[in-house]
């Protein structure tokens, strides 16, 4: 079906305004709002495909991340946003803040290492190539490794699962509560907005432990939650370069990381990404350096 230069013209115009210019309650665009707009408002009725390829057509693309500032999709982002960083910046006396995830699921399999290369041909040897052992893929079933890190001295506490259920959630919260000190009057607990993370069972779980408190990251801010860098330093650590035959031994490798034998290592709070490092200035935390003991690590 053709359409009219003057139908085109209208969704187009349509999409690059802002919704609340045009009597909307919202401060963005998403595909369905538009094509609910243009049908309610414009009586245009036109099926989201069809007015993706005029996007296309057009050279426009769909914003699929939120930038740091700006209106955004959730309407509580702010507020939210400046409950978590107010709790790793300035936290209530006798407090602990605990950045809570999974990650996962992680297979059983071998996972490529870093070795260097040179390309350059020398009179006693060839041109160097990348290499890496045949691999016929994974082994086993994989399994998830669930994490808790303070962020103002860089502890972290993993458990390693199965499976990411209900069940195995609820006992690493139990475990984490113990892992914390018992004279804390108050747990703040920044995590993701996971189902899992909303069942009832959290609920009973708060209930026997009164001093915790949960708080969820806004939609689309993962770089909020701190623990997100060290999976990177995990995975970099634990696994790189390294064949596994079993997930009991991916879960040894894990164990290992947290039974330090190595030399002292700083690494950055906001991660080793300048992207995070950016992000975590701009917003003003004002967070030392963590330190981890690290496993076969030099400096």
């Amino acid at each position: 079906m053709t359409y009219q230069p003057e139908v085109v013209s209208e969704i187009i115009q349509t999409a690059l305004s802002k919704p609340r210019d045009l009597g909307e309650d919202y401060a963005t665009w998403t595909l369905d709002r538009l094509v609910d707009y243009l049908h309610r408002v414009k009586g245009i009725r036109m099926k989201r495909s069809r007015i993706s390829e005029l996007f296309i057509a057009e050279g426009l693309s769909w914003r699929h991340e939120e930038s740091w500032f700006g209106e955004r999709v959730d309407p509580d982002f702010a507020r939210k946003r400046g409950a978590i960083t107010s709790l790793y910046t300035a936290p209530p006396e006798r407090s602990v803040t605990v950045c809570l995830d999974e990650m996962g699921p992680q297979g059983v399999k071998s996972y490529p290492g870093k070795q260097l290369v040179y390309p350059a041909a020398a009179e006693t040897k060839p041109a160097g190539r990348a290499k890496q052992a045949i691999d016929y893929g994974r082994r086993g079933k994989a399994g998830y490794v669930f994490g808790a890190m303070t962020p103002t001295d860089g502890e972290v506490f993993t458990a390693t699962y199965t499976r990411r259920k209900l069940v195995n959630w609820i006992d690493f919260l139990q475990h984490v509560e113990e892992w914390i000190p018992k004279d804390v009057e108050r747990v703040y607990a920044v995590l993701d907005n996971l189902t899992m993370h909303r069942a009832m069972d959290v609920l009973f779980f708060n209930l026997a432990y009164p001093r915790w408190e949960f708080v969820f990251q806004p939609t689309a801010a993962a770089y909020l939650n701190l623990i997100e860098p060290w999976w990177k330093t995990l995975k970099s650590l634990a696994f790189k370069g390294r064949r596994f035959e079993s997930w009991e031994q991916v879960e040894e490798a894990v164990r290992d990381l947290r039974q330090p034998i190595g030399m002292r290592t700083s690494i950055p709070m906001c991660g080793d990404a300048a992207g995070g490092i950016a992000r975590a200035e701009n917003l003003g935390l004002r967070v030392c350096q963590w330190r981890h003991e690290l496993s076969g690590c030099t400096t």
